[in-house]
């Protein structure tokens, strides 16, 4: 899969990164963000995944919506966002897609939503679609997609109808068989996995005694859900390998030694997320450290590390 001309630059599901690093969904608005912050280059990671996109415009919930943690932070945005077609129109043409690789990330509370959403960034110059299977399905009372193989399933396989570009799921942590899940992706037409999304958690205001999200409970990510996000990428990567399915790892990288775990385990790039909240800058360093790593180990390419993990006998 790897293109071997630097020992980072990646081959993923026939786009060409620049290295493995991937600025997570949410994290950094609709890809414009963090080009105001001095000293930031797009060029400097392989890929960018955009705000979460539903079909029509979204207000989002409540505050509060951010909260940190000891080692992490909860969040409930709820989604906020002007709509597919909004964005399609109004901030694609504001990104340079010579400088990186663009992500769109998909949500719906139907089956219908994810198709007609996914159908619209098809006729884009998008150059892939993350499905959020972790939306509600409002037919089922509420419950999350994600957390249920068949229902995943039948999300991607109606994405699946409605583009040729490369199809990455989200899979949640908050679901009995990540596994078998990820098995399920694949028959319906998954190209790949990003592993994990953030865990379910609550913050509660002793004062008050009241959660301290509008949303009462939100997804806790950053180094809190590391050994989490871990173990996950290990399980889905054992259920995928022999289908040359590439996971995009993720939850609670900070260090160029969280990246290398994440590789080890299973991963074929990185997620970072929630660390660009106090360190927008931090993904120069984390290609550098990599690039270091590799040559101390003469390591000629990074996908050499990728599934290395021996386990304990």
């Amino acid at each position: 899969m790897a293109a071997r001309n630097t020992p980072l630059v990646l081959d993923f599901c026939g786009m060409k990164l620049s290295n493995p690093l991937v600025l997570l969904s949410g994290c950094v608005g609709f890809g414009e963000e963090y080009t105001r912050i001095k000293g930031f280059s797009n060029k400097d990671v392989g890929a960018i995944c955009l705000k979460g996109t539903t079909l029509n415009a979204r207000l989002g919930n409540n505050p509060h919506r951010v909260t940190e943690t000891n080692m992490g932070m909860l969040n409930a945005i709820g989604l906020q966002n002007p709509g597919a077609v909004t964005v399609v129109k109004d901030y694609l043409p504001l990104l340079d897609f010579s400088e990186t690789r663009f992500i769109a990330n998909v949500s719906g509370s139907t089956i219908d939503e994810y198709e007609e959403v996914t159908r619209i960034f098809d006729d884009s110059p998008i150059d892939a679609i993350e499905i959020n299977i972790s939306c509600p399905n409002v037919k089922e009372g509420g419950v999350q997609f994600g957390n249920f193989p068949e229902m995943s399933a039948k999300v991607v396989e109606a994405c699946r109808r409605a583009t040729n570009k490369p199809l990455i799921t989200k899979l949640s942590p908050n679901q009995t068989d990540i596994a078998e899940n990820a098995r399920c992706c694949i028959e319906a037409g998954s190209d790949a996995f990003a592993v994990i999304n953030t865990v379910t958690g609550m913050s509660i205001d002793i004062k008050k005694r009241i959660p301290v999200l509008g949303n009462n409970l939100g997804g806790l990510s950053g180094p809190a859900i590391k050994p989490i996000a871990l173990l996950k990428v290990h399980q889905v990567y054992q259920a995928c390998k022999d289908k040359n399915i590439p996971i995009i790892g993720q939850g609670g990288i900070t260090t160029v030694d969280d990246a290398l775990e994440f590789i080890i385990a299973g991963a074929t790039a990185i997620g970072i997320g929630t660390a660009l909240f106090y360190e927008p800058l931090l993904c120069k360093d984390l290609a550098d450290g990599l690039t270091t790593f590799l040559k101390e180990n003469n390591l000629s390419h990074v996908s050499e590390l990728t599934g290395t993990l021996r386990l304990n006998e």
